[in-house]
Protein backbone atom coordinates (compact mmCIF):
# COMPACT_ATOMS: atom_id res chain seq x y z
CA UNK A 1 0.00 0.00 0.00
CA UNK A 2 1.25 3.58 -0.96
CA UNK A 3 0.28 6.52 0.17
CA UNK A 4 -1.30 9.08 -1.99
CA UNK A 5 -2.33 12.56 -2.15
CA UNK A 6 -5.18 14.18 -4.41
CA UNK A 7 -4.89 18.15 -4.52
CA UNK A 8 -7.70 19.62 -6.40
CA UNK A 9 -7.17 23.69 -7.86
CA UNK A 10 -9.70 25.79 -7.82
CA UNK A 11 -10.22 29.66 -8.05
CA UNK A 12 -11.61 30.65 -4.84
CA UNK A 13 -11.97 29.96 -1.38
CA UNK A 14 -16.19 29.47 -1.51
CA UNK A 15 -15.47 27.03 -4.51
CA UNK A 16 -12.80 24.97 -2.07
CA UNK A 17 -15.21 25.01 0.25
CA UNK A 18 -17.76 23.69 -1.64
CA UNK A 19 -15.84 21.23 -3.11
CA UNK A 20 -14.26 20.21 0.00
CA UNK A 21 -17.96 19.35 1.02
CA UNK A 22 -18.98 17.41 -1.62
CA UNK A 23 -16.08 15.24 -1.60
CA UNK A 24 -16.94 14.68 1.88
CA UNK A 25 -20.03 13.66 0.98
CA UNK A 26 -19.43 11.31 -1.92
CA UNK A 27 -16.51 9.48 -0.54
CA UNK A 28 -15.67 7.92 2.72
CA UNK A 29 -12.57 10.05 3.75
CA UNK A 30 -9.85 8.65 6.47
CA UNK A 31 -9.88 12.41 7.06
CA UNK A 32 -11.46 15.62 6.12
CA UNK A 33 -9.66 17.39 3.26
CA UNK A 34 -7.63 20.68 3.89
CA UNK A 35 -8.06 23.72 2.21
CA UNK A 36 -4.76 25.79 1.34
CA UNK A 37 -4.51 29.28 -0.08
CA UNK A 38 -1.94 29.23 -2.63
CA UNK A 39 -0.86 32.87 -3.30
CA UNK A 40 0.19 33.22 -7.15
CA UNK A 41 4.59 33.92 -7.30
CA UNK A 42 4.91 37.86 -6.45
CA UNK A 43 1.40 38.44 -5.90
CA UNK A 44 0.09 39.56 -2.19
CA UNK A 45 -3.32 40.01 -3.24
CA UNK A 46 -5.77 37.87 -1.87
CA UNK A 47 -7.78 37.89 -4.90
CA UNK A 48 -4.74 36.60 -6.86
CA UNK A 49 -4.84 33.07 -4.96
CA UNK A 50 -6.09 30.25 -5.86
CA UNK A 51 -7.05 27.61 -3.49
CA UNK A 52 -6.30 23.98 -2.85
CA UNK A 53 -7.92 20.81 -1.70
CA UNK A 54 -5.75 18.42 -0.33
CA UNK A 55 -7.06 14.65 -0.18
CA UNK A 56 -5.25 11.99 1.62
CA UNK A 57 -6.00 8.71 -0.05
CA UNK A 58 -3.63 5.85 1.86
CA UNK A 59 -5.21 3.00 0.18
CA UNK A 60 -4.91 4.84 -3.15
CA UNK A 61 -8.69 3.97 -3.63
CA UNK A 62 -10.26 7.56 -4.58
CA UNK A 63 -11.69 7.41 -8.31
CA UNK A 64 -9.64 10.50 -10.00
CA UNK A 65 -11.95 10.61 -12.74
CA UNK A 66 -14.58 11.64 -9.78
CA UNK A 67 -12.31 14.12 -8.16
CA UNK A 68 -11.69 15.55 -11.61
CA UNK A 69 -15.15 15.85 -12.16
CA UNK A 70 -16.14 17.84 -8.93
CA UNK A 71 -12.77 20.34 -9.48
CA UNK A 72 -13.98 20.96 -13.15
CA UNK A 73 -17.49 21.88 -12.11
CA UNK A 74 -16.40 24.39 -9.78
CA UNK A 75 -13.78 25.85 -12.59
CA UNK A 76 -10.67 23.91 -11.20
CA UNK A 77 -8.98 21.23 -11.62
CA UNK A 78 -7.50 18.02 -10.57
CA UNK A 79 -3.21 18.33 -10.42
Amino acid sequence: MSDVRHVLVLPDRDAAREAAEKLADAFALPEEPRLVRDALAGEDDAEDAQWLVVLEDPAGTLDRAALDAVAAELDGWLE
